[in-house]
């Protein structure tokens, strides 16, 4: 448990200004200030598909006033989404109130790790960018990650830095979000913790129960699957805003990394810097 503590070092960096990263999901905006190798701070935004470039370069600047002096230039924006309707408007919202043309996470980023899905396109910029961070800080070691979003997503490099593949399956409060949804007495339910017990003595009790052992076994044994199928012994870990709570109920989980998304588009945007376009371009 003591090892799970432990962070990988974090390298020194080559900017000394200020970088927002986004990490643009179905549910939530993740959003990081790094200054340098450091993360100043970190939101969590509700995603919001017509939100405006307006509404959310004002909610940008809001963020970086609250983070850092006002005289600390903003030298860098990333972003990764798959939420293709926010696209323009974060990127107008970027080049309009931050002054930055932003780097967006496609497909012919460089991003020092190489892309063997048979589509390579089809691979989404959350998952790559998670592969460049555990393949630069795991860099002699295979690698799955393990990201619980609205989807739960399995990705698994090896220790040359190849991006091999892996899984993906609904997310945690999406498969509760569905039950309350589509039954008519099962009620919504949360997860702050673990469930004490399996065994539930109420409605409520017996779904969080089902719902969270139940997806421990599920996430336990797809691991189990796909740690067969990369080479060498893979470090296993964990990321996502759900991966705290998760996380320490997980075998063979090495280490928890809440932040592996926002540090893998830090990396993303330093090799890519000197890049003006939106879209980096095929090396």
């Amino acid at each position: 448990m003591q090892e799970r503590r432990k962070k990988p070092a974090l390298d020194g960096s080559s900017f000394s200004g200020l970088l927002l990263a986004a990490d643009v999901g179905n549910t939530h905006i993740t959003v990081g200030v790094f200054q340098g190798a450091s993360l100043l701070r970190t939101w969590r935004l509700n995603s919001h598909s017509n939100a405006t470039a307006d509404e959310l370069g004002l909610q940008l600047l809001g963020l970086l006033r609250a983070a850092a002096r006002q005289s600390d230039p903003v030298e860098g924006v990333c972003i990764a989404s798959v939420v293709p309707a926010l696209d323009g408007p974060l990127a107008e919202a970027s080049r309009r109130y931050l002054h930055c043309r932003p780097v967006v996470v496609g497909s012919g980023a460089r991003l020092g790790i190489k892309n063997l899905y048979r589509k390579p396109e089809e691979v989404g910029a959350d998952r790559l960018a998670n592969a460049v961070a555990v393949h630069h800080f795991y860099r002699k070691r295979p690698a799955i990650v393990v990201d619980f979003g609205t989807a739960t997503t399995f990705d698994c490099v090896s220790a040359r830095g190849e991006y091999l593949g892996g899984a993906i399956c609904p997310g945690l409060e999406l498969a509760g979000e569905w039950l309350a949804t589509h039954t008519a007495k099962l009620p919504r339910v949360v997860f702050q913790a673990a469930p004490s017990f399996a065994m539930g003595r109420t409605t409520k009790e017996s779904l969080q129960s089902g719902l969270f052992w139940g997806y421990i076994g599920l996430v336990e044994g797809l691991l189990r699957r796909l740690t067969k199928e990369v080479d060498g012994r893979p470090a296993i870990i964990a990321t996502g805003g759900l991966s705290p709570v998760i996380g320490p109920h997980l075998q063979g989980v090495r280490h928890i990394l809440p932040d592996l998304t926002l540090q893998g588009l830090r990396l993303i945007w330093e090799r890519n810097r000197s890049r003006t376009a939106e879209e980096v371009s095929p090396d």
